[in-house]
């Protein structure tokens, strides 16, 4: 019987996948309460200090820090943030799609751009679709520090210091919970004033030492932590997706499993179903 032969024969395969993806699946799962932690861990300071630097950006101060001033937009620098590795399900489809969309619009305007890579994914993306990469970062592994993002975050802010740049932008995934991850385009140059209300009347801080010196290095720290939250966001929204993609292959293995069972047990019962029809006919000849 080469039908039944064949189809036990794909059962073992699938089955031997079933393991694979199960396997990955109770990985990812781990991974992903440490990246969890991570994110949790830095995600107070990088709210607080993007709310504190949204109240300098909002205050009528003597002292205009160029990252706090609007200027006329011809070149803009994009950093996109991918994933090392694939099985993610439709993660990485659905922050390039946003990233091009983003991108398009700047295009539209007459707009030049660079682009900044974070992930292998989207280096091998944009050697295909094309653009201006001035920065490449990969292989950050699932624990990244934040001196592995020193080096492309200060490549941009000295083409921004230079005027070679007049906005910045970090396109990531933000993670809302398991399953669900939502691609998010966050502006960092120049930074965007808090829409509180109540900070509308005419205030400013008092600085300590002079505000030049110390807007220099918080905004700078500032624009480091953005990014290496957002980086962190995203691996925590990878072992998600690949935790549920791998879950959804493990069960839909599963139903593949059973389906072809049914259809090898139809296939035997035919077989054994013939030969005794050959037996009996067999023997009524004799």
């Amino acid at each position: 019987m080469p039908a039944a032969k064949e189809i036990n024969g794909k059962i073992r395969s699938i089955k031997s996948t079933q393991k694979i993806t199960r396997a990955m699946e109770m990985i990812s799962a781990s991974k992903m309460r440490k990246a969890q932690e991570r994110m949790n861990i830095s995600r107070p300071y990088a709210m607080r200090i993007r709310k504190v630097i949204g109240h300098v950006a909002k205050s009528h101060a003597e002292y205009h820090h160029p990252y706090l001033n609007v200027r006329e937009i011809k070149r803009t620098g994009f950093i996109i943030v991918t994933t090392d590795r694939g099985m993610c399900g439709g993660l990485n489809a659905n922050l390039l799609k946003t990233a091009v969309l983003a991108m398009k619009e700047h295009y539209e305007q007459n707009i030049d751009l660079d682009l900044c890579l974070v992930g292998n994914k989207a280096s091998v993306f944009f050697k295909r679709y094309g653009g201006n990469i001035v920065a490449q970062a990969r292989h950050l592994g699932d624990a990244p520090k934040i001196n592995d993002l020193i080096g492309i975050v200060k490549i941009l802010l000295e083409s921004y210091d230079a005027q070679a740049l007049d906005s910045l932008y970090i396109v990531y995934n933000e993670f809302i919970n398991t399953m669900s991850q939502k691609p998010c385009v966050l502006q960092l140059l120049p930074i965007v004033p808090t829409e509180e209300k109540e900070l509308g009347y005419y205030w400013d801080y008092i600085y300590e030492p002079e505000a030049k010196n110390l807007l220099d290095i918080l905004l700078t720290r500032y624009i480091e932590s953005q990014v290496y939250q957002a980086v962190v966001e995203n691996i925590a929204c990878e072992q998600a997706a690949r935790m549920v993609a791998m879950k959804n292959a493990t069960d839909n293995a599963g139903e593949l499993i059973h389906t072809l069972q049914l259809a090898y047990n139809k296939a035997r019962q035919a077989a054994i179903t013939q030969e005794l029809a050959e037996i009996v006919a067999g023997a009524a000849a004799v």
